[in-house]
This record gives C-alpha cells, structure tokens and sequence, in this order.
C-alpha cells in the first residue's frame, strides 16, 4: 500500500554568515511530489515528526558535513513524544545534537506554553539549538519569545521583502538584534532576493540570511553562494559590545569527530574535503579534546613512516589542545587569545564552546582580521578630516537606536558665531584651529560622560547626543570657555531638543524640530543656549540676553513661554 512518504523529497537551502560569506548551515525543507504532507504535519505531531526525521536521513544520505536546521511545529515540539522520531534519526545518522537546529514554527498563540517550553529545555539539555522561526508573519507571543531565549531568530520574507524602503521594518529588524544581543542569540533574515535587500538587513545587524540572492533550495547542497560586495555607506551594526564585534558573527561550522577516531578516519575527511582546514575531536559529552590542524598532521602523515606509525592509532595523538572562547566573546578578545599562544599555532581555528562546554563551531583568524580591518576603514571614513570625530551618520544612526529603545534623550546642534566673518578677517587658517579647538573641548567634556556622543557634521557645526541629566556639564564646558580666533573674541550658540521616550519618529523628525531652536540661539547676543520639545512651540532661553539685530524678532516674546536671564 503506498505511503505518503513514497512521494517525498527534499531540498536543502544555504543558511549564509553575512560577515564571512560562508554558508553556516541547511535548512531542509520538505518537497512533496503529491498531496500536501506540510499541511497534515501542521495538525499531526507524528506527521510532523516523522516528516523531520526523514529530512534528518536525507541529508546524511547527501554526506554533508554542515550543521543543519529541521523545521518542526511549535505544536510538535510540545506534543508528548512528539521529537521521538527525531532524535531517533540524528542518532542513527551519527550527527550530534549540537550539530542541529530546530526551526520552530508558528502558530504559537495555541500551543500550551508551559510543555512547549519543557520540551525546550529537555531539547537543549540534548545539545539541540533552538530556533524561533516565522518571526513578523507567525504570531509568536513577545512574552514566550522572551522566555524561549532562542540561540536563533529568523525573520520571516514578508518583511524582508519590504526592505529597504519601509522604516517600519527597518526598526524592526534593528530591535530583533538588540533582542539577541541580550540573549546571546544570532539574528537571521529569510527570503533575501536583491541586493538592497541584503544591505539593509546587514546595515540592521542581520548576521545570517537566506534566500534566492545566495542560492536557491535544492536537491543537492550548494557548494557556493553569491554574496554582494558590502556597501561601504552602509552605517555599522548596532554598538551593543563595546569590545568590538561579538564572535558569534564569525562562527562558522566546524568538523566533528569523536575523540576515538583514528588518524586514517582524520586524513580520509582532510583529504576527501579540501576546504576543511582542520578537525574538532570532541568527547562523548560534546567537549572538544583536540584541534586537528590540516597542515600539520598532513605533513606529520607524509613523512617517512609516518602513516605506518599514527594511521592506527587515535588521532588525539596528533592534535592540539583547542583554544576555545565562549559564544560572548569579542573579536578583540579572540585576538588577544591569539597573541598569546605560540606563533606556530597563529592560524589555527578558534574553537567556539557554548554554556555547556560544547563546541559551537570555529572562527578562523582571517576573517575576524579582515571585518576588524573593514570596520576601521568604515570608521575612518565617517571621521571629519580637520576634527577626527565622527559625521551625521552615526549620530543619527545613534539617535533612531535611542528612540527605538524607548530612551529619553537630548540631540544638540553647535555652532560658532560669526563663522564667516572669523574666516574673512582672522583667516582660513585661524577658523580651522578654532574648529579644532572646539572639537577637543567637545571630546574632552564627552569622555567623561557616559550618554554623551559628539559629531563634526561640517564647517562650524556639530551635533552632540546626550542624557538630559548630563547636559549642563557638556554645555558649560563650551560655552564658558573664552574662545578667540586670531584675536578676535568668538561665542557659540547651543541649541537643544529635549526628547522624552516615544516623542519623536526619527532622526529626520528631530533635526527638522532643532532647526527653529537654532535659529534662536543665533539670534541671542553673546554665548546663547535655547532648549526646546517636540511639538512645543515653548523655548527656554538658559544663556543669551538679547536679540543680535535690531528690530530682530528675538525669541524673548511672552508668548512663547521663554525665560530670558537679565
């Protein structure tokens, strides 16, 4: 009698590291040639999992040595035996558990959270990694999110494909990856079909991603990928680890042997996979015991009586102790580990473990060099040539960071009195110094604040974002300072916006609030400072006394609301 799997097939997808352009993983996905087993899987946990089993043995029938993920229902995965079948089936194919992700999905809303997230825990205490899959078009409660605490976020396509134009979707991917920043998670977007695309979840801090631009599901694992040039403009990824970018973004997978395996068993998987620089031997347990390194034990094999003596015996013999980090570490702390091993050992792989001790995959030196040396090319180019600090972008980029969070903040705009008149009299020369000199002051007085971030957006302006609580020191250090340039007395005008969480939309809305602020400010005499709110026309005047010009409708007028000091 036929069965439904009789008609069966499936395909498999690259999962792509955006930042190394490796492929992490395959997701397998299932291709039925008659009758539709995915809707039947989604109201039967016995379907579903013996569909995810099946996808299990598929895979190994392909040989693949990459890490894999396994779609499974969120219903499935809390049904009681409900991932029987497959555990079953990463067993008998040999594949450890840490070596598969389950791609749970949607529909949530239903499901009994309490057993869902039983299951969850006795999956991970296995070595499974979790995945919350679906995630803008499944309806997965924020609070079970939170509670899953997912190694993995996928996005679903319906709102990549709204990339880059939609600000909405932009905000969303942008708080996904503070998300899993905070839970040590990795961020990953589906159904990538262009370039702009790609740009725009990577600019919001996607780490993986998936889709037609890379390659196609297919029957066989993709053996290459396309991945588009970086764009350079593109602003950098959300500063959340101020050590330098997290090493999660550069793991890739790793070979796995168990610490038993001999040396022939070691040099038939070098041999047989050129691109593999080396091999994982890991105990019974998922801890790594070894680091095989691909040059050195193939040459330790070449050389007279070489195979005859270690072809036999265990591996182990031959390999390193592993240099191992934990999946919170940063890619300046990976150096560090690196400069202070012996030199022989510089290129070998990092072995990335996870809470429990298990190897996680590797990073390879080359590529955390490579993002750390981009990173600071992308930085430099961002900096103003006359007061190496940094343009609009990133303070712009800052302030969305800031209103999405909900933050409460105060954006700034600096400028000096007169600037045109300092260069036509005191010279072009005098007007840079001055310039310089008022960038040093900013820096200097931003160092010792901890909200505080400071721009050099061109000529005589600069922006400055803050806490409201730390602004009176920052204005008082430009402000009361005794400027001149080439003799001539020089004051500053500061304006400010103060934003309560939820006031403004973006960093376009606040600047078009400051300008009027500004223009206040320039009309004050001497050092002048006005502060303002959104959607206020009310401007408090804390420095400046009266109107520059004549006859100048100064922004003193009773019914504005301001305070002007005598």
């Amino acid at each position: 009698m036929p069965s439904w799997t009789d008609h069966l097939r499936f395909a498999f997808q690259p999962v792509v590291n955006l930042t190394t352009g490796s492929v992490a993983a395959l997701e397998i996905l299932a291709r039925p040639e008659q009758g539709d087993v995915v809707s039947r899987a989604r109201h039967d946990a016995a379907v579903d999992g013996e569909l995810a089993a099946l996808g299990v043995r598929s895979a190994a029938r392909q040989e693949t040595l990459l890490p894999l993920h396994v779609n499974l229902f969120a219903r499935t995965a809390a049904a009681a035996g409900g991932t029987a079948a497959l555990r079953a089936a990463v067993a008998d194919t040999g594949r450890l558990p840490w070596e598969v992700t389950l791609d749970l999905l949607p529909p949530f809303a239903d499901v009994p959270q309490a057993p869902l997230l039983a299951a969850v825990r006795s999956l991970r205490r296995d070595g499974f990694r979790i995945c919350a899959d679906g995630i803008g078009e499944g309806d997965v409660p924020l609070r079970l999110l939170a509670d899953l605490e997912p190694d993995l976020v996928k996005v679903d396509r319906s709102v990549v494909v709204r990339l880059p134009a939609d600000r909405t979707c932009r905000a969303v991917l942008s708080g996904l990856r503070r998300f899993c920043d905070s839970t040590g998670g990795l961020l990953a977007v589906e159904g990538v079909e262009t370039e702009l695309q790609c740009a725009a979840a990577l600019d919001m801090g996607a780490q993986l991603a998936q889709g037609a631009l890379f390659a196609p599901p297919a029957r066989r694992p993709a053996a290459d990928v396309y991945l588009p040039a970086k764009n350079p403009a593109a602003a950098p990824a959300p500063p959340s680890v101020p050590a330098g970018p997290p090493i999660l973004e550069f793991v890739q997978p790793a070979a796995l042997l168990p610490v038993t395996a001999s040396a022939e068993t070691v040099r038939a998987l070098l041999t047989g996979s050129p691109g593999v620089p080396g091999v994982v031997l890991v105990d019974d347990d998922g801890l790594p015991v070894g680091a095989v390194d691909r040059d050195r034990f193939l040459l330790s094999l070449s050389g007279r009586y070489g195979h005859a003596l270690y072809a036999d015996r265990p591996a182990v013999r031959l390999a390193d102790l592993p240099r191992t980090v934990g999946t919170g570490a940063t890619a300046w702390e990976v150096l560090g580990l690196v400069a202070a091993d012996e030199p022989e050992r510089a290129g070998d792989d990092i072995v990335v473990v996870d809470d429990a001790g298990r190897c996680a995959g590797v990073v390879r030196l080359a590529d955390i060099v490579r993002a750390l040396a981009e990173r600071r090319v992308e930085e430099a180019v961002r900096l103003n040539p006359l007061t190496r600090l940094p343009g609009s972008d990133i303070i712009n980029a800052e302030t969305d960071r800031r209103i999405a969070d909900g933050t409460p903040f105060a954006v700034s705009w600096l400028d000096v009195d007169g600037f045109k008149r300092v260069n036509d009299e005191a010279g072009f020369a005098a007007g840079d110094e001055l310039i310089r000199a008022v960038g040093r002051t900013l820096a200097a007085a931003a160092a010792g604040l901890r909200t505080v971030r400071v721009g050099h957006i061109g000529g005589d302006d600069f922006l400055v974002l803050a806490d409201p609580a730390e602004l009176e020191p920052l204005a008082c250090a430009v402000l009361d300072a005794p400027w001149s340039a080439g003799g001539m007395p020089v004051t500053l005008s500061l304006a400010t916006l103060l934003c309560p969480a939820g006031s403004t939309a973006d960093h376009r809305q606040a600047a078009a609030c400051l300008a009027p602020l500004k223009q206040a400010a320039k009309a004050l005499r001497g050092a002048s400072w006005v502060l303002g709110r959104p959607g206020s026309v009310r401007q408090e005047v804390r420095r400046g006394s009266a109107a520059r010009m004549s006859g100048s409708a100064g922004p003193a007028d009773a019914d504005r609301g301001v305070r002007t000091p005598g």
